[in-house]
């Protein structure tokens, strides 16, 4: 039986497909692979194998709707499911027929009972009109007295429930979050098979680390997988230390290390990469010139030539990057970045090439949102597939480039908006819409670089603003989608809070604006809180949000 693989556009999606690519290899099982970047996609790619195909795997995408009723398939067709999106579709939970959910099973999902939102159809009994057996009226009378009431009663319990399931249902939706990251849950599988390797592993980290990159899971769940993964790597990867076996050149080597919360600062110059990450330049303030006086004095306090800082970190003087990592955090918590260092893993191809897990998330989200056409649209999904392959270094050199390329746009964007003024408090949200025309505005076009853009400017926004009840407030931003059709794409961020549970309530928020403005939407993201608007919609949409979250 061929199976039918469909995989959403994001790293950690990439990643359980590679580890479930290999499974099928062992198994020799046949499959047709499939890139969806929306809900439209998903649905088309159905529509058109439907036929050839009666198993579907869904990678990071469809748990969050009524698949049965979203793709009305066939009985005797199946899904798999593995999705970090929460919460799952309850119908999706109870119906083991055709959905098989792929979750891990410590992974508290909270799922609403099931007789509390499902109940069978209670016939309403016939009217006792048919018992007409000539008994005496009065009787008769009684009895329908007696059933009057009866049905009264059940009505208004049946009424009782529905408002009960409605409130239930909403506590349930109301707030969009991330689970275990898919590839960890598919390298969990290939665990319990014996089927695990190294290579495995390291797609198993990555998929986490992207999660840590776009922040969607609390340091906490971060920390807590890490653990889990670091026991799994010490199982891989003890060499006997003698020299014989030390390292052969094509092998691999996944390590465990506590290193800097720099954006590709050993593919990059150190200087450059501390301007570029959003953790030091939020909080060194880099966009005004006090921030960069600051950056000075930060570089001055750990000792750092300022020609070494500027060069490439490969050519930086050895005695200088021995103790690199204890003197940046030393200097660090002076200047109150106190989370400068991170529990990640390096891996090592022989013995020249060693990325960190951040590096590779960085290198490969690029490729997939590449806005330069080279092709049908499928490329940069292949390409970002490609790239995750040990033996395709060049692949992944060309996403480490335009990785620096979006985070020098990134951090350009964020300064112009703060020292410009765009970030405005609506009330109950801040908002901040980019202009057509804007450098880069290209590249934000695509979800993931704008929710990574939305991130950094909150987190800038927090540590720039005097206000106290600003630094409190989620923020909604926009930005030009497709100047042809006159569309824009908005994205909700949730606050920026040490707390943060990383609980995002804009997703169902959006749909009701949307619904109580008739605004033309298009809510074709596997995140709920990123959505299409017509420009001419976006004033009256923004108004009903402000209304509806006030």
């Amino acid at each position: 039986q061929r199976v039918l693989l469909l995989v959403a556009s994001d790293v950690d999606a990439l990643c359980a497909c590679k580890i479930l690519q290999a499974l099928f290899h062992c198994d020799h099982v046949q499959y047709t692979l499939i890139p969806v970047s929306g809900w439209q996609e998903l649905e088309t790619a159905f529509l058109e194998h439907k036929d050839q195909f009666k198993y579907f795997v869904l990678i990071n995408c469809g748990a969050n709707v009524d698949l049965l009723e979203i793709l009305q398939p066939e009985e005797d067709t199946f899904f798999f499911v593995c999705d970090s999106h929460r919460p799952i579709n309850v119908v999706n939970v109870y119906n083991d027929t055709q959905i098989k959910l792929l979750v891990k099973q410590d992974d508290d999902l909270d799922v609403p009972a099931y007789d509390d939102i499902f109940r069978d159809e209670e016939e309403e009994e016939e009217d006792s009109e048919n018992d007409s057996d000539g008994s005496e009226p009065s009787e008769k009378r009684r009895r329908f007295e007696e059933d009057v009431i009866e049905r009264t009663m059940r009505r208004r319990q049946r009424r009782e429930w529905e408002a009960r399931r409605r409130e239930i249902l909403f506590d349930y939706e109301q707030y969009e979050y991330h689970g275990t990251s898919s590839a960890m849950v598919m390298f969990d599988l290939a665990w319990v098979m014996s089927k695990d390797l190294n290579d495995m592993l390291w797609w198993a980290i990555v998929g986490l680390t992207d999660q840590w990159v776009q922040d969607k899971i609390t340091q906490m769940k971060y920390v807590t997988d890490i653990g889990i993964l670091q026991r799994h790597v010490s199982r891989h990867n003890h060499r006997n230390e003698d020299e014989e076996n030390s390292l052969s050149i094509d092998c691999m080597r996944i390590a465990f290390e506590y290193d800097l919360r720099l954006a590709l600062y050993q593919h990059w110059s150190l200087y450059e990469s501390l301007c570029n990450t959003s953790y030091t330049s939020a909080r060194l303030k880099l966009w005004s010139v006090q921030g960069q006086k600051r950056l000075q004095e930060f570089l001055a306090d750990m000792g750092l030539p300022l020609k070494q800082v500027k060069q490439k970190f490969n050519s930086m003087d050895m005695s200088l990057k021995e103790n690199l990592r204890e003197m940046i955090e030393e200097s660090a918590n002076k200047f109150g970045m106190k989370d400068l260092r991170v529990q990640t893993f390096s891996i090592h191809f022989g013995f020249k090439n060693k990325f960190s897990a951040s590096d590779i998330v960085y290198a490969t989200t690029s490729l997939m949102e590449n806005i330069e056409k080279e092709g049908p649209e499928t490329t940069n999904f292949i390409k970002a597939l490609d790239s995750l392959s040990r033996g395709n270094l060049d692949k992944l050199h060309q996403g480490l480039d335009l990785a620096k390329k979006q985070l020098r746009a990134i951090q350009q964007t964020v300064a112009s908006c703060i020292c410009t003024n765009l970030v405005i408090s609506q009330g109950p949200f801040l908002y901040c819409s980019l202009m057509e025309g804007t450098p880069d505005v290209k590249l934000f076009s695509r979800p993931v670089s704008l929710c990574l853009l939305s991130k950094n400017l909150l987190k800038s926004f927090v540590c720039s603003t005097k206000n106290k009840r600003c630094k409190l407030l989620p923020l909604v931003m926009a930005a030009p989608m497709d100047v042809e059709q006159g569309t824009v794409i908005m994205v909700g961020i949730p606050p920026e809070t040490e707390s943060s549970d990383k609980k995002n309530f804009f997703g169902r928020a959006f749909e009701k604006a949307a619904d109580s403005t008739n605004s033309r939407t298009l809510h074709n993201h596997f995140d709920m809180a990123v959505i299409e608007l017509k420009t001419e919609d976006r004033s009256k949409f923004l108004d009903a949000l402000i209304s509806l979250l006030s």
